[in-house]
């Protein structure tokens, strides 16, 4: 028999990842592995400075997804987790590297790292990815109002989404839920939440067939 360990929400900046991601534990029960945010040692600098820390801040979300992902499979837990591993090598280390704020041979380091590291762990059992339009992250973001991330670029966040684009419509890891978070509230209206837990059984109970 099949057992659930393992559900990841990914999404772009401001999708509603982690208020998703809380509100799905709180009503399956689920351990939550959030994304290392406030205990990163890089976060800051590569802020101020993003060509001299990419690199530093990309391994070090790399190696934290790795251990995150090791310690889901050994527990005896379901864990949902906010963020995966795939988004920082499909996503935001190639445009980092588009940018010109990773050099190609820091850029093709890490991405054998992660190749090599991602084929050691199996693919969470369900990936929910949050789409979302650009104007949803911006009201997202402002409403947050996360220092760090206030002159993020409208460029800067539509690059991301069509990386996201293409890399959802390429994944064939495991198992996909696609949710347009365009219409939705999920936080503040609990049809919006039901519709989505609807989705999530039927993928869920898809799995123990």
């Amino acid at each position: 028999m099949h057992t659930l360990k393992h559900i990841a929400i990914a999404g772009n900046i401001g999708a509603g990842k982690t208020t998703l991601t809380e509100l799905l534990s709180k009503h399956y029960g689920w351990e939550v592995q959030y994304e290392d945010t406030s205990t990163n040692p890089y976060l800051g600098d590569f802020y101020e400075d993003m060509q001299r820390w990419s690199f530093n801040l990309q391994i070090y979300f790399l190696n934290s997804r790795y251990q995150q992902i090791l310690d889901i499979r050994k527990g005896k837990s379901t864990v949902i987790q906010d963020r995966t591993i795939y988004e920082d090598a499909h996503i935001f280390a190639p445009n980092l590297h588009d940018m010109n704020l990773m050099s190609s041979r820091d850029f093709s380091n890490y991405y054998e790292l992660f190749r090599i590291m991602s084929s050691q762990v199996e693919p969470p059992d369900l990936l929910i990815y949050l789409k979302s339009s650009i104007p949803k992250l911006v009201h997202h973001i402002h409403t947050r109002g996360r220092e760090y991330e206030g002159n993020m670029s409208l460029d800067y966040l539509k690059k991301l989404n069509e990386r996201y684009e293409e890399w959802i419509n390429g994944y064939k890891e495991g198992n996909l839920l696609v949710i347009n978070n365009d219409n939705m509230d999920f936080k503040n209206n609990p049809e919006d939440l039901g519709s989505v837990i609807e989705k999530v059984d039927a993928e869920i109970n898809g799995l123990f067939r």
